[in-house]
């Protein structure tokens, strides 16, 4: 039976340092004065998803939102949370095939908007298979 051994980082802050903690350490001195002042570490999940249950990472593929600097292979979070309006950016599915475009709503019309000179617009009449599968939040680049 093997045993899985789990490490985390040795570095806990000198606050609750303790002699004992290092028995094979020699030192002797003080605190670290940036210690007041040090702050946790940045939790992408924490600054950038807003409702976990609802929130997945797709990777883009084509070149339809390049002007929303949105490019092939690039990471998109998706709230499915989120009540699309007019002028987002949203995953949609569309005769059963999930697209990514520009969502604009006047009247009673609704247009999927490519960000991209080389595609039209879509319009979505009453005989579209049309749904909205979620609003895009976040663009996860590679550089």
């Amino acid at each position: 039976m093997e045993i899985e051994q789990f490490f985390s980082a040795g570095y806990q802050g000198t606050k609750t340092f303790k002699q004992l903690d290092v028995p094979t350490a020699n030192a002797t001195g003080f605190g670290s004065a940036a210690d007041d002042y040090m702050e946790r570490g940045i939790d992408l999940n924490e600054q950038l998803v807003r409702n976990k249950p609802a929130t997945f990472f797709m990777r883009v593929q084509g070149n339809s939102m390049i002007n929303a600097c949105i490019h092939n292979g690039d990471i998109v979070i998706v709230d499915r949370s989120i009540k699309p309006q007019s002028g987002k950016i949203i995953i949609a599915v569309v005769d059963g095939e999930m697209i990514i475009r520009r969502i604009e709503k006047s009247m009673n019309k609704i247009r999927l908007i490519p960000e991209t000179p080389k595609l039209s617009p879509m319009e979505i009449t009453e005989h579209t298979d049309f749904k909205i599968w979620g609003v895009v939040t976040y663009v996860i680049k590679s550089v």
